[in-house]
């Protein structure tokens, strides 16, 4: 079993960073939302950078 790449997340509204596993967020033009304030937008807005954004869509292929 391959070993899963996580992202780097932010939220833009409290600033809180954490990893997830891209099979457990939605598509990047999806909403998504904050588990610490709960604020929601686009899951790709939540990504650190590009690099994320793109890992993120070669593993939802």
């Amino acid at each position: 079993m391959p070993h899963e790449a996580f992202v780097q997340l932010s939220c833009p509204e409290c600033s809180k960073t954490w990893e997830e596993t891209p099979s457990d967020l939605p598509a990047p033009d999806d909403n998504y939302a904050c588990p610490a304030c709960n604020a929601s937008a686009r899951t790709s807005e939540f990504l650190h950078t590009n690099r994320d954004l793109e890992t993120l869509k070669q593993l939802q292929e």
